[in-house]
């Protein structure tokens, strides 16, 4: 059966789809690519040194999301974040790194040669990013391999991923599996259509005081959050998820004995089609800006659903 291909009618059809907020596209990467990108994954833990390593945890939750100099200092970086049940009350790991080890990011399209093969130099992705027209000159950030580790991968809390960038929100997720996901060890599930009934609430920002903590945009007293039932979305190596920034989505904790790793990184519209402000978690460097993906911006985009 024959991989992703780039056509107009596919993308008329991809556009179609899309407009429900989120569309898997079977077989975006072909089994050597997928293949490349999970034993690169692996190396990478392999070469992981605990020595100097602050044992920063990563947690998704409200109150206790990350926010340590090793967390925001990673944009320009390749560092490794710990599941928060790897640690006993000593901290110590509790297995092997290779086992502790929740996600890899933040700049593994910038820095390694793999990642920026599948991410920069990816004529697929360029392609669809192209017939897609979501932005006008989008730039990618914040990649990551996440691992979802047997047993302790750490639940997905339901979350919007505008919550994290721009003004105006222009974020669109990239979700490539590199091995089988499914319910057992965490598939992604969303709420379809919720991209246009679930205002941005909240932000994630650097706070004046130090740490990450998010900022509220609008009054609880006067938004609500959707409900229906979430859409589980099974996977099969080399799947690409795209997600709709406002779409609401999580992924359940990994209750079985396998790993669930995943590539994923997100494009958000640049300068001067949105602003990208110092309060954001994540910031570029001079040395390393965020790389554009297109060599000529889009002259018109589509307004996606809504």
């Amino acid at each position: 059966m024959p991989g992703f291909e780039v056509t107009t009618p596919h993308a008329q059809r991809l556009i179609a789809a899309f407009s429900q907020s989120y569309l898997v596209i079977p077989k975006f990467l072909a089994p050597n690519e997928t293949e490349e990108l999970l034993v690169r994954s692996k190396e990478l833990l392999d070469e992981f040194s605990l020595q100097d390593h602050p044992l920063t945890k990563f947690t998704t939750g409200d109150n206790d999301h990350i926010g340590d100099d090793y967390f925001l200092t990673s944009g320009d970086k390749i560092r490794y974040f710990l599941e928060k049940d790897a640690i006993d009350d000593s901290g110590h790991l509790t297995r092997d790194k290779q086992r502790a080890v929740n996600k890899i990011g933040h700049a593994l399209h910038q820095l390694d040669p793999v990642f920026g093969r599948a991410t920069l130099q990816n004529d697929k992705l360029r392609c669809l990013v192209r017939d897609l027209r979501f932005h006008h000159d989008p730039v990618a950030l914040q990649s990551m391999i996440i691992t979802k580790q047997p047993q302790i991968g750490g639940e997905g809390t339901v979350h919007q991923c505008c919550s994290f960038y721009t003004s105006p929100p222009s974020a669109l997720g990239f979700w490539i599996a590199l091995e089988q996901c499914t319910q057992e060890n965490g598939a992604l599930s969303f709420l379809p259509g919720s991209h246009l009934t679930a205002p941005i609430t909240k932000r994630f920002v650097r706070l004046p005081s130090g740490g990450t903590g998010f900022e509220q945009l609008l009054d609880h007293k006067h938004t609500s959050t959707p409900t229906g039932d979430y859409v589980l979305e099974e996977c099969k190596p080399g799947d690409l998820v795209l997600i709709h920034g406002s779409v609401l989505h999580r992924s359940e904790r990994n209750t079985s004995d396998r790993t669930r790793f995943a590539y994923t990184f997100h494009m958000i519209e640049s300068p001067p089609y949105a602003v990208y402000d110092d309060k954001n978690w994540l910031q570029p460097t001079e040395a390393m800006p965020f790389p554009h993906i297109l060599d000529t911006p889009n002259q018109t985009v589509r307004k996606i659903g809504a």
